[in-house]
């Protein structure tokens, strides 16, 4: 797969995150929020936490499944970028989309760390 295609996967699938979220009554602060760790793809807002949330999204499953891709190098990452913009928690959601782009399978997940 190419770097472009991957690109407008995630943002595909982030999109989706923040439709979801904002359903079950986040309110998304940021997008895309810049750390000196890395990036964190949505912090949000849910009653009085502020809570990171790392977005993983794939196109079917062939090569693995989105949870799957949350190694515990990554966790770590993600958890070293939610301290330094004050979160609280950790949440993930994870997308499969279908050839399409519509969604196939979303979990979210909550507290991950």
């Amino acid at each position: 797969m190419s770097k472009e295609f991957n690109l407008r996967t995630g943002k595909l699938g982030e999109e989706i995150a923040r439709e979801f979220l904002e359903k079950k009554g986040y309110k998304i602060i940021e997008q895309n929020y810049k750390t000196k760790y890395g990036e964190i793809d949505l912090v949000c807002q849910k009653g009085k936490e502020l809570v990171a949330v790392e977005v993983r999204t794939k196109k079917g499953d062939m090569f693995g499944s989105p949870e799957e891709s949350l190694t515990k190098k990554k966790l770590h990452k993600i958890w070293f970028n939610a301290q330094a913009r004050g979160a609280s928690r950790i949440d993930a959601v994870c997308i499969v989309l279908k050839l399409d782009n519509t969604v196939e399978r979303l979990e979210h997940y909550e507290n991950i760390t």
